[in-house]
């Protein structure tokens, strides 16, 4: 890639305050505050408010959604499933678009605020009987809501690391563990709308159970504005995508140049984002330009990885929940916990390892591998990867378990039958501990690892494996059921999962995780972290 570059200006002076980053305080109160509270009065203001709320309005309408798709609009297992997994998939795809608009051209805050946020079916003791008009409603709320995560999720992460100075030592660490704390907010939201809010949906109403995470949005809103005085801002520093196509097209036409011996002719401008303002961009490019290209290529692998996790993931709120329809849901005699509320245990298990890799993890494991974090990024990643495995390996003994009883005493017509649905517990709880890992180590790791001008566009090509995942669980039932009902066949999956073999599919996801994290241990020993100017490589 370098011989894309000319003899001129010297490399040394990319050694730029790494403060200019950040640009400048909105209002002369906020710089008489510490820099440590300034970061304090961030994250209680926008992260325990606005992230708490925004999520409980996102899962609260994800969590239980496959369930509403059966009652109300009279889907079968298989579709239910994948038209869940379809729609969270494109929820992680719009961030991508909402990336762009923040790198290039409005900046995190301006594209978090100006995010996107929407007929029911008569429904008689036969059934719901949905219109077309109100199926196809329900489906462009949907989409909606997908555009509007288009604009938070990308930025709202990158936005809070933000405020942090990576030139100062202990604000470096504070940033280290925002991610963790940060993480810890979504779940506190997703903690109300995996246990109040789908209880409502089943049991007061759609209408109300919907109508809440409305309100939430409402308040995130307000949270979100009202720590507008206190933000640091990064100015958008022009589209990324163009800067990585310059490269690549300048690449080309000086296919044939020769890298010169001294590194330090290579061509470079004093702008640490690379904003060339007297050349062709598509003939010279810096060599700021082209490190950001190979930082992104190199990202790529560990990227790619993180599918196969996301689609273990996606259980959680499809196959888990069909599931757990068919159990036991009673505690004591009159109250009945819905199925898809058994995602509080993830929850519950995100809010406690969170703080104890925190508090316990990172300082026991600091000990023995001398590492500033306890871990590195790809190590946190990889144990993530390992407990998924694990999970995939509870759900699939379980339904083994399930189907025995169901065999035993022919209870193939029976629609719950007489098995607590608490045994499902472990799968959802070691799905929790494996977020602590992965999720938050990608949410760090690629915040770190990219190019400074591009970290929104990162943040969201590391969510674009969620949506990925999805896409793959899709692909991965749909094949399964068109494979599997041969011949007249049940299926793995079918309508009534008594009579299909759920176990058969939880192992096939176990055997793809065992071979995707042998994949990730090869990368992650070739992976060569990026130097920050001025600090040791920091893995």
């Amino acid at each position: 890639m370098e011989r894309l570059t000319s003899t001129t200006n010297v490399l040394s002076r990319r050694k730029l305050e790494t403060g200019k980053l950040a640009h400048s305080f909105l209002v002369d109160s906020c710089t008489k505050l510490s820099i440590a509270n300034f970061g304090i009065i961030n994250y209680l203001l926008v992260y325990i408010g606005n992230e708490c709320c925004e999520r409980l309005a996102y899962y609260g309408m994800s969590t239980n959604l496959v369930n509403y798709l059966q009652d109300r609009l009279n889907q079968g297992t298989v579709r239910a499933s994948t038209t869940v997994t379809n729609w969270q998939g494109t929820c992680y795809v719009t961030p991508l678009l909402g990336a762009f608009l923040a790198d290039a051209y409005l900046g995190r805050y301006w594209t978090i605020a100006a995010s996107v946020k929407g007929l029911k079916p008569t429904c008689d003791p036969g059934g719901c009987h949905p219109t077309s008009t109100q199926t196809a409603f329900t489906f462009v709320a949907l989409y909606l809501i997908a555009l509007g995560t288009g604009g938070i999720k990308p930025c709202v992460s990158s936005f809070g690391a933000d405020q942090f100075d990576e030139t100062d030592k202990s604000e470096r660490k504070r940033k280290s563990s925002f991610f963790n704390w940060f993480y810890l907010s979504i779940n506190v939201g997703a903690l109300f709308a995996s246990s109040i809010l789908v209880w409502i949906q089943m049991n007061v109403g759609w209408g109300w159970g919907f109508g809440v995470p409305a309100v939430a949005m409402a308040l995130a809103v307000a949270f979100f504005f009202s720590g507008s005085r206190l933000y640091r801002l990064q100015k958008p520093s022009g589209s990324p995508i163009v800067r990585l196509c310059q490269v690549i097209v300048a690449s080309l036409r000086k296919f044939n140049v020769k890298v010169p011996n001294d590194k330090s002719l290579l061509y470079e401008t004093s702008d640490a984002e690379s904003q060339i303002n007297f050349s062709n961009h598509w003939r010279l490019c810096t060599v700021t330009q082209v490190e950001e290209l190979k930082s992104i290529i190199r990202i790529l692998p560990i990227w790619a990885s993180g599918i196969v996790f996301a689609a273990v993931y996606s259980q959680m709120s499809t196959m888990f929940v069909l599931q757990g329809n068919t159990m036991d849901q009673h505690i004591g005699p009159n109250f009945k916990i819905p199925s898809a509320s058994l995602s509080l245990f993830d929850t519950l298990s995100v809010i406690f390892w969170a703080p104890v890799y925190e508090r316990v993890i990172i300082p026991t494991a600091r000990k023995y591998t001398r590492h500033e974090r306890g871990f590195t990024q790809l190590q946190r990643m990889g144990i993530g990867l390992g407990i998924s495995l694990f999970a995939m390996i509870a759900a699939g003994t379980l339904e083994v378990i399930r189907l025995n009883y169901v065999r035993q005493h022919n209870l193939y017509e029976v629609e719950t039958i007489p098995m607590t649905i608490f045994w499902q517990v472990p799968q959802y709880f070691l799905i929790g501990c494996a977020e602590v890992f992965t999720f938050i180590g990608q949410l760090e790791f690629f915040y770190d690892q990219a190019p400074d001008a591009m970290r929104s566009l990162c943040a969201a090509l590391s969510l674009t494996t969620v949506a990925l995942g999805n896409y793959l669980s899709t692909v991965l039932v749909t094949v399964v059921a068109k494979v599997t009902t041969k011949n007249g066949k049940m299926g793995w999956i079918p309508d009534n999962l008594n009579k299909g073999h759920l176990d058969y599919f939880y192992w096939l996801l176990a055997v793809l995780s065992l071979l995707n994290m042998m994949v990730y241990v090869a990368i992650a020993k070739w992976y060569t972290y990026k130097k920050v100017s001025g600090f040791p490589n920091r893995g």
